[in-house]
């Protein structure tokens, strides 16, 4: 288990060497992120949150069945189809996570922690952990938003606040561990392959 755990942060140490460098590898690393994170998220809610919802109001028994039934997914009280909701989605997770999400979340984490002295793996492990904690809240506000039933009831803030909560409750494990444990190893390996970056090259001018 010992030796597991060494491997595993070595890995990680490496890749956290080959994180973004400038503004543009920056919004990259963001795009991937999201790409990734947005259609994780709408599994999530469509399939597991409120697959058993959708399947019981309709009779049918998939949850693809039921959507078409009802005609695709209620957004501001208009229903759309699922390639609708990832756009729509990935159009306000990006937006959020380059403007908002990442650069707080790294200030916070330096707060907290100094990255000169602390290793690198748990550093980065306390980014991914202040980026769930700014994205989670902020996306499940939005969602609450665009997911109110409009069509059923009148706009009431008592309504939206007390559904806003119910997605953070339901949002945030989810978030933390497919994070943590998932969607930013996979990306961050990815990046790699991506940008790849010549070290010993890099270092041979230093030394001049």
């Amino acid at each position: 288990m010992t030796a597991f755990v060494n491997t595993a942060f070595f890995c990680a140490e490496k890749e956290f060497t080959e994180m973004p460098r400038n503004q543009f590898e920056r919004m990259m690393f963001a795009l991937m992120t999201v790409l990734v994170t947005v259609h994780a998220y709408v599994f999530y809610s469509l399939y597991v949150v409120n697959g058993g919802t959708f399947t019981q109001m309709t009779g049918e028994a998939h949850v693809l069945d039921a959507i078409r039934a009802m005609g695709g997914v209620s957004v501001l009280g208009r229903a759309v189809p699922i390639w609708a909701v990832v756009l729509i989605e990935f159009v306000l997770a990006y937006s959020l996570e380059v403007l908002v999400g990442s650069p707080c979340s790294f200030k916070l984490a330096c707060k907290v922690f100094d990255p000169r002295s602390m290793h690198p793996v748990l550093f980065e492990s306390a980014i991914i952990c202040a980026t769930v904690g700014i994205m989670c809240p902020a996306m499940s506000f939005l969602a609450a938003i665009l997911y109110y039933p409009y069509q059923y009831m009148s706009f009431n803030i008592f309504t939206l606040l007390a559904n806003w909560i119910k997605l953070v409750c339901f949002n945030f494990p989810f978030a933390f561990f497919s994070q943590l444990f998932f969607i930013q190893p996979l990306i961050r390996t990815c990046f790699k392959l991506i940008f790849r970056r010549n070290e010993s090259g890099a270092a041979k001018p230093a030394q001049a």
